[in-house]
């Protein structure tokens, strides 16, 4: 409704669940998210809506704004981009099909992982499955727990520095749209689209500011700009393209239970920013307590 402020206090638009690659229910997402203080929570898993319902049951119970959301795979030649969608249809035929096919593509992947794997260590895809929620899409971190599992290593981490490093020949890719094609999904969709985490270092460093231009005039509405991933570097460029185009800032754990270090509200949204998301999302609605 105009007007409407419930939404008010400290803003996390980035958590994720067993739904996709996070170590908790929705539920239980939502409940971290209550005992660090928030008052406004996204649920973003990757490509997939299917924990919304229970996190909206969740949420309100506890007198939590949800904002639905996904984490949307796309890539940019070889480069993995992660876009933020917030507020889209999750009905709407060219987004679902699009969501379909990257899973289908990442159970694949993760088979052929698993195959590699298997030669080398005593893994199977039973382990991986067994690590795995319903509906969730699959990924690299639940190989990583089925590692863990079977005792072959001791955390994520050390999965992802060691067996699952791109290095030690096991690493595949897997499907995601080219992320212009990602933006006007969102975009058509009636979502907000804010690009994640969007100037890491390494191999996966920040997209060309030409090519951010043009994301731009296609829709994408911000960047994500406070997450422990970005440098300073990237964020002290990104800033003038923000000011330049009056974008959206976001800020986000990023979390993801026991899968990573982060905690819920370890960066934040302010009130109005989440305003201005909340102003531009068409395809679905706030859910209020």
């Amino acid at each position: 409704m105009p007007g409407d402020r419930r939404f008010e206090g400290p803003s996390d638009l980035h958590l994720h669940s067993v739904h996709s690659d996070g170590t908790e229910s929705a539920a239980q997402v939502m409940a971290a998210a209550h005992t660090r203080g928030l008052r406004t929570v996204a649920l973003t898993d990757h490509d997939t809506t299917s924990g919304w319902a229970e996190a909206a049951e969740a949420a309100t119970s506890l007198g939590i704004t949800l904002i639905p959301g996904m984490e949307l795979s796309a890539r940019n030649d070889w480069r993995s981009v992660h876009l933020l969608a917030y507020l889209f249809d999750p009905d709407d035929s060219g987004l679902r099909a699009e969501m379909e096919r990257i899973r289908d593509d990442r159970v694949g992947r993760a088979e052929r992982i698993v195959r590699s794997i298997g030669r080398d260590y005593p893994l199977t895809w039973d382990d991986v499955v067994a690590q795995t929620g319903d509906n969730a899409t699959v990924g690299r971190p639940h190989i990583a727990d089925a590692l863990i599992a079977r005792g072959i290593v001791g955390s994520r981490g050390e999965a992802f520095d060691t067996i699952l490093s791109p290095q030690r020949g096991y690493y595949e890719g897997h499907y995601a749209p080219d992320i212009e094609v990602a933006v006007d999904l969102v975009v058509a969709a009636g979502g907000v689209p804010i690009v994640a985490h969007p100037t890491p270092s390494g191999r996966a460093r920040m997209m060309a500011v030409p090519l951010l231009e043009r994301l731009i005039g296609r829709g994408l509405a911000g960047f994500e700009l406070d997450h422990r991933e970005n440098t300073e570097a990237g964020k002290r460029v990104l800033r003038g393209v923000v000011e330049t185009h009056d974008l959206i800032v976001t800020g986000s754990s990023d979390y993801h239970g026991l899968g990573k270090p982060n905690v819920p509200g370890e960066n934040t949204t302010s009130d109005d920013m989440v305003a201005r998301i909340i102003s531009l999302g068409t395809g679905s609605r706030p859910i209020y307590p």
